[in-house]
């Protein structure tokens, strides 16, 4: 990825932009206190747009953290609170979660407490769908206004705009399930003179998102346009904005390094969450804004590289770069609540890329919670055994099970792996070991399941941008959710060093620890009967029993067959 413009080019420009703005300052309108007035000049020229009679449908593409969604909130309550006679109507939100609708009418409920307006508290109600079944509902958030009119936000089932009037704001649609179903069903607000608003990021240049932009561009589809990106929002004030919010001083050299920094977090997907340039890929499987949202566990990444020349050093060599890697792993081990039952997936990796075992706690109400990750660069295949053996070990009492990657040279892990826990051929064997060969099918059948769990709130993982970074390498391939051959830069990497390749390791790992803890773990194998201290009461009651019946077994007449034993939960 190329931004634009270079950081160096960006700092000369705006240091030449403002050395000329000085005499201008005192005209800027500003509030009561004296400060700027709250909405910026993107923001403004957006509501503005929006508030004319002609503008019946505008498609927005936009930059991510722009904060263009507090400006339609804004829209939302200018639109709801007036009077009919005043184009008054009600408004209603679209997006991919629950989160963004609740978040949305929060910041509706603040501006129409700056506003003034007559507003009465947020509601959380059904709005019944009557739907055929008669037993479906949607869950809404809204607010009511003196003037008659609501703000109301609503789930992304196209459904739920049968019968209804507005404006409708369909918010990050790119992410939304049916887009095409969805704006349809939007267009009918026209009718009666409502409004359709999509404001989005890209995901992909194939989306359905994408292709109305394309096709208004074209000429084809006679709807009002916009493009926000970055640079857009930044011209219009939107660092001097989070410099006057955070208390700091504004500075060209610090808005360029702002900038820089927010391009390289973002790495190859920052021309299309920045720039608002669609990738020619399909677009990330599971969106960003949903990965960081999750990203909410306290999960150390526990990461280990060894030198090139290895396996070449002394015994005492290999020991020496071993140990502070180990001595780490036993103290997150000792730290583990024992009281959750926990789930591992490894994906195995020894030359070009990383191995990667992510652990999942799971909870008592079924959330899964990343307890914490391993990541091995250039480790042998002996090595990574000890450290994914030391991680079973401790946790073997309470794993309902492990997926690994039998791909190649992962075979030969999972099937030692195998040999200490027991391996899993099929569904209903025996062994906490199952070893994985990627097929269409699995991808198809088993990656679903890990989105539905990001989108329902029932899985947590650390924020680490690596992370991020592999989540979004995912993208769907013929209809199916996979990693593409392309590999991606490591972030963090120092600009004079070789940059390091990810080709979406993470990503797999959690699938793979995602579909363990999902599955129904029994095991069935020889265990030793007793503990050694109990062996040698055993031994102790059998010095003190007749000859005669030393040949009978003590132990407890109600106890199962020896070696039988059920893990995890049916």
């Amino acid at each position: 990825m190329t931004a634009p413009i270079s950081k160096a080019e960006w700092e000369r420009q705006r240091r030449e932009t403002m050395n000329g703005m000085d005499d201008l300052v005192d005209k800027v309108p500003k509030d009561k206190n004296g400060l700027p007035k709250v909405l910026l000049g993107y923001q403004a020229k957006t509501v503005g747009l929006l508030d004319t009679v002609s503008t019946k449908v505008l498609f927005i593409e936009k930059s991510r953290r722009i904060g263009l969604t507090w400006a339609l909130a804004a829209y939302a309550v200018l639109r709801a609170s007036r009077p009919k006679s005043r184009r008054g109507m009600d408004a209603m939100y679209i997006s991919y979660s629950q989160e963004m609708t609740r978040e949305f009418v929060d910041a509706c409920a603040m501006w129409a407490r700056a506003f003034n307006i007559a507003a009465s508290e947020i509601e959380d109600g059904l709005f019944e769908e009557g739907d055929i079944d008669g037993d479906k509902s949607i869950q809404t958030f809204r607010i009511r206004f003196a003037s008659g009119y609501q703000i109301k936000a609503l789930s992304s089932a196209p459904r739920g705009l049968r019968g209804k009037e507005g404006v409708i704001i369909i918010d990050e649609a790119a992410f939304v399930d049916d887009l095409g179903e969805l704006i349809k069903a939007a267009m009918a607000f026209l009718i009666w003179g409502g409004q359709v608003i999509v404001c989005s990021t890209h995901d992909g240049a194939d989306n359905a998102f994408n292709e109305q932009v394309q096709d208004i561009l074209g000429g084809r589809l006679p709807y009002n346009h916009l493009k926000i990106d970055l640079d857009d929002a930044l011209l219009d004030g939107l660092y001097a904005r989070i410099c006057l919010v955070g208390g700091n001083e504004w500075s060209p050299e610090g808005e360029a390094r702002w900038r820089q920094d927010l391009i390289d977090f973002y790495g190859d997907g920052a021309d299309e969450e920045l720039f608002c340039i669609p990738s020619l890929s399909s677009g990330s499987w599971i969106p960003a804004p949903l990965i960081e949202a999750r990203m909410t566990a306290e999960a150390p990444v526990l990461r280990l590289e060894l030198p090139g020349d290895y396996l070449h050093l002394d015994k005492l060599a290999q020991k020496s770069l071993m140990a502070p890697f180990l001595e780490e792993l036993e103290e997150v081990l000792g730290s583990l609540d024992l009281d959750f039952r926990y789930a591992a997936g490894f994906d195995f990796a020894r030359v070009a890329d990383l191995s990667v075992l992510p652990v999942l706690a799971i909870e008592p109400n079924l959330k899964r919670t990343e307890a914490f990750s391993i990541e091995m660069r250039n480790v042998p295949g002996d090595e990574q055994k000890l450290v994914v053996g030391m991680v079973l070990e401790h946790l073997k009492e309470r794993l309902l099970g492990a997926a690994f990657d039998a791909t190649g040279m992962g075979w030969t892990v999972a099937e030692d792996m195998g040999r200490r826990f027991g391996l899993r051929e099929d569904e209903d064997g025996p062994g906490l070991i199952w070893a994985i060969k990627f097929t269409q099918d699995w991808y198809r059948i088993h990656m679903p399941p890990l989105k539905t769990a990001f989108e329902d709130d029932m899985i947590a993982i650390g924020p680490d941008e690596n992370h991020l970074g592999d989540m979004r390498a995912v993208k769907v391939v013929r209809g199916i959710p996979r990693v593409p051959e392309i590999r991606t830069n490591e972030k963090g990497e120092a600009k004079d060093k070789k940059g390091k390749k990810r080709h979406g390791d993470y990503a797999i790992g959690l699938a793979l620890a995602h579909f363990a803890s999902r599955m129904r773990w029994v095991e069935y194998g020889y265990r030793a009967a007793s503990t050694f201290k109990r062996h040698q009461r055993a031994e102790a009651r059998m010095s003190m029993t007749p000859r005669r019946d030393r040949d009978m077994a003590v132990r407890d007449p109600f106890a199962g067959p020896l070696g039988a034993r059920i893990r995890g939960d049916v």
